[in-house]
């Protein structure tokens, strides 16, 4: 009798555990929808970054094959630190990203207000206009410029020598200004000039379309009243249109802090790989691709990003702070 009882509560309990189950799917099925997501960051993302900061504390040169790591601890970076092409790579980046960041932000602010008040009908239109140089192929692009800034056929060069040789009678009053002669702009110091205009013709149209963005969400009923009250557009401008805009500020800086010290592309294109003259637009992000590809040591290479991400995270931080301190003070 025990035993017939038994067989017969075993379907019971079975089915009790798939009710149960599915009861509780609720909490474990978002999971597997999300978890693409996870795996492919975990392997693509997570790995990458730990293994390199393991394969900074060891000396790792692979020549035919993967040859095997030694523990070297520390060296990596203490050899990175005393490194006078990293000093050299650093001034580099930090010099073309305030030549090229700081003119972004003080041209597209005004010229995204004058887009949005001027503009009622077409404005999508002329956005894409400035936000096509942003998604233009980056090789493409240099190609372009490294043509336009050519010492000899260049237009650059056309352009600012036909400004400087302007003479009245005797006097030529814009020498002082522009050149009278063909710049060779492949000498050290000129080059990160040429890169930096690259680099800000590229993304001023990027932070145009992120501030027009953000001034589209500002009530109108401000410059309504503002109007009415006698306030100009240069009133309206700084008392309504840049205190509501240091959110969106915020964020195009921050990109353009990331985005400046892991500038990689343009320079190593326009110079040929090689950072120039002297390694004059030679930036961080190229040291340590030629560190790493070049040169073959792997462990110095991923010191040098270790490196680099501090410094972008410090900066990061920084800027933070102040736009926090701005919002606590307003």
């Amino acid at each position: 009798m025990s035993d017939a009882i038994m067989t017969k509560s075993e379907p019971v309990q079975t089915v009790s555990r798939i009710e149960k189950l599915k009861a509780n799917s609720h909490k474990w099925i978002p999971y597997v929808f999300i978890s693409p997501f996870f795996i492919v960051f975990a392997i693509f993302g997570l790995f990458p970054m730990l293994f390199s900061l393991f394969l900074s504390f060891h000396y790792w040169e692979p020549a035919a094959g993967f040859g095997a790591m030694e523990w070297v601890g520390l060296e990596n970076y203490i050899f990175t630190l005393g490194d006078d092409w990293f000093h050299t790579s650093l001034y580099n980046t930090f010099w073309m990203a305030l030549a090229s960041g700081i003119p972004q932000h003080l041209v597209a602010i005004p010229l995204a207000f004058f887009i949005h008040t001027a503009f009622t009908r077409g404005r999508n239109t002329i956005m894409g206009l400035y936000f096509l140089p942003y998604i233009t192929s980056t090789v493409a692009v240099a190609m372009i410029f490294t043509t336009l800034f050519s010492r000899d056929y260049g237009l650059i060069n056309m352009m600012l020598t036909s400004i400087g040789t302007i003479s009245i009678g005797d006097f030529q009053p814009f020498a002082i200004l522009f050149p009278t002669e063909n710049i060779d702009w492949n000498q050290p110091e000129y080059t990160k000039t040429m890169v930096s205009f690259v680099v800000f013709w590229r993304y001023v149209g990027w932070n145009t379309i992120l501030y027009l963005s953000a001034m589209q969400t500002i009530p109108k009923d401000l410059y309504e009243a503002a109007t009415i009250d006698g306030a100009t557009k240069l009133k309206q401008f700084f008392y309504i249109t840049l205190p509501m805009l240091k959110p969106m500020m915020f964020f195009a800086v921050t990109l353009s802090i990331i985005g400046s010290l892991q500038i990689f592309e343009e320079p190593f294109i326009i110079t040929d790989g090689t950072g120039g003259i002297d390694q004059a637009a030679k930036s961080a992000a190229m040291h340590m691709y030629i560190t790493a590809f070049q040169e073959g040591d792997f462990g110095t290479a991923s010191a040098i990003s270790w490196f680099l991400f501090l410094i972008i995270a410090a900066l990061t931080w920084g800027n933070n702070k102040i736009f926090a301190d701005k919002e606590s003070e307003s």
